[in-house]
């Protein structure tokens, strides 16, 4: 028989009954029933029910055990007693009769239990995070990330693209996130930097004529923690593709994360033909360009209704003059909330900054509706109805409006109708609603510098006529601000799962690009050298995208924290409190380095 084990803690059955087997692993849970001992032992694959008795050899030795130690178990298999059997188990209806106990590596008093799902602080569960891992939810959630990349490299594979590996030490970037500095000993003074994303080197691929590339692509960025990105490291799956255009790269991406929630989705509904939405309408349906379509709710544009002449509610009309806009969020079938439902809403803008969400009831028969509410007595009949018509309310509805200037606005309205929908029962729950945002704005007007600077990402595509964007007047600002990129993102219930775009793959094109945002060829050379030196030698058309690994298997392990998909994650402070990182160097490794530390005062 193995040293060890003759079977895993998963795999015995009703079949096995009768053999003489040998199990490892940790002692789960012990169970003292009237002097009979039951100890669950646990390891990788699942939990077998163990069974000593004051008549067998080993007690005195399973009365010394305590929780987590590792064990070595030899027994006989047999059924369980009518009654005690446990369907939910897989070895739940059989038991091992324990004839020998050998103890393989004791364990100390544990600073959290193994058993059960409490509730630890994160620094707790950090800091001893393998005893966190033994955890069974926590456990599950990292394997099933190992079965997502491997079905998402599957599928990748399965349609013709290769995997490559890109460079971890490079260059600096003034793009995105602070970079993750590494100092080179033989090159004083000068620094490699952990690479914010392969994007470089993606495109780079693709001029050196390679045709579908992906990668599980590490990903580093010195940034504050989010509850959906790690402060230090995240990891993503990096596609680029030549010869290509938008909708190639849509078709391409649909199956591979479609299939995959339809995998590991529990059965719940996906969809199979993800609408493109562009990133105006987003913003004014839905007050956000990363919208959660599982909410029904579409918000309307009324600033033209509080315009009006017989309007006499100057608090609205006082914004709209300033260049402020009106949103309207439906809530329908709210007349039969209480009054604190209203004012609930009304203290929650409050408590966002914004003054108020004012509101119409809308009431009546027969097609005829009557407003009720503090702003109702401000509009005449004919904005009521118009109101009520633009937001597809009837009998029994609300409206509540957001008033600002077009981005204030649109995020207000934003948050209040996912706040509606969830408060009245609106939201659908168990599906996976996703869509394109696409038609992003290529510049926008940049108020601290007073000048028009880059929306979204320098290296995308125009979605302009090419020889006419070359000859454009750098002055002719409202043409500028007015053009759209080739660039789009990927969302998924209200979680932006990736950004991506048609790059821009003519030297001219780019030049004049970085032109008119201001910046001049010397930038492109400085900062982008490699880039666009290689673009000058014959470039192919080419577009990728990049879905956030840890994004999917958070939805699709129904998790809102990175950390319970995460096998080692920092702290909100970017530590690791398990191996106790960053940490301090040696002089002497300063030294080698030519670094002379210039630390802050310390606080008093």
């Amino acid at each position: 028989m193995h040293r060890y084990r003759s079977h895993s803690c998963g795999a015995l059955r009703e079949i096995h009954a009768g053999e003489t087997i040998r199990l490892s692993g940790w002692c789960h849970r012990i169970r003292d029933h009237g002097g009979v001992l039951f100890i669950d032992l646990r390891d990788h694959y699942g939990i077998t029910q163990c069974v000593v008795d004051p008549d067998s050899a080993a007690f005195a030795q399973a009365e010394k055990l305590r929780s987590e130690w590792v064990v070595r178990i030899d027994g006989a298999v047999r059924r369980r007693p009518a009654g005690t059997e446990n369907p939910d188990m897989p070895t739940g209806l059989v038991e091992v009769y324990v004839t020998e106990i050998e103890v393989l590596g004791p364990a100390a008093e544990l600073p959290l239990p193994v058993f059960g799902e409490q509730n630890y602080p994160e620094d707790m569960r950090l800091r001893y995070r393998f005893l966190d891992l033994r955890r069974e939810k926590l456990h599950q959630n990292i394997m099933l990330r190992g079965q997502i990349i491997d079905s998402l490299r599957a599928r990748m594979k399965a349609q013709g693209f290769f995997e490559f590996q890109t460079p971890i030490l490079t260059a600096s970037s003034p793009e995105g996130a602070r970079d993750f500095l590494v100092p080179s000993r033989l090159h004083p003074g000068k620094f490699y930097a952990l690479p914010q994303a392969p994007q470089q080197f993606k495109q780079l691929i693709m001029v050196a004529g390679f045709d579908r590339y992906f990668q599980i692509a590490p990903c580093f960025r010195d940034e504050d923690a989010r509850a959906d990105r790690s402060p230090g490291e995240f990891y993503q799956l990096d596609i680029e593709m030549s010869f290509v255009t938008q909708e190639d790269v849509f078709a391409s991406v649909e199956p591979v994360l479609r299939g995959v929630f339809e995998e590991f989705g529990g059965g719940r509904q996906v969809t199979q033909k993800f609408p493109m939405i562009p990133f105006a309408e987003a913003m004014l349906k839905y007050g956000s360009d990363k919208p959660d379509l599982r909410n029904p709710l579409v918000i309307a544009d009324v600033t033209e209704e509080f315009s009006r002449d017989d309007v006499s509610f100057n608090a609205f009309k006082n914004v709209i003059k300033t260049g402020g806009v009106v949103r309207a969020i439906p809530a329908p079938g709210a007349a039969q909330q209480p009054r604190s439902f209203f004012d609930k809403l009304n203290d929650w803008a409050k408590g966002e900054g914004a003054a108020g969400l004012g509101y119409v009831i809308f009431e009546g028969t027969g097609g005829t509706l009557t407003g009720k509410g503090p702003i109702a007595k401000f509009l005449p009949p004919e904005a009521q109805a118009k109101i009520a018509e633009k937001a597809a309310l009837s009998s029994g509805g609300a409206v509540f409006f957001a008033c600002d200037q077009e981005d204030k606005a649109a995020k207000l309205a934003g948050a209040a109708r996912l706040k509606i929908g969830n408060e009245l029962g609106l939201t659908k729950k168990d599906v996976f609603e996703f869509c394109w945002i696409v038609d992003f704005p290529m510049y926008e007007w940049n108020e601290d510098e007073k000048k028009i600077d880059f929306s979204h990402n320098p290296f995308s595509m125009p979605n302009f006529d090419p020889e006419a964007f070359i000859g454009l007047d750098p002055a002719d600002e409202k043409t500028i601000l007015g053009i759209k990129a080739f660039q789009y993102d990927i969302v998924c219930n209200g979680v932006e799962l990736s950004s991506g775009a048609i790059r821009n793959h003519r030297p001219d094109i780019m030049k004049k690009a970085f032109a008119l945002a201001g910046y001049g060829e010397d930038v492109l050379l400085e900062k982008f050298g490699g880039m666009y030196r290689a673009l000058q030698y014959g470039a192919p058309p080419h577009g990728g995208i990049a879905p956030g690994i840890d994004r999917i298997v958070m939805l699709l392990a129904g998790e809102e924290n990175l950390r319970e998909i995460v096998l080692f994650p920092m702290n909100q402070r970017a530590e690791d409190l398990l191996m106790g990182a960053p940490s301090a160097v040696t002089m002497k490794q300063l030294r080698e380095l030519h670094i002379r530390l210039n630390l802050p005062e310390a606080k008093t």
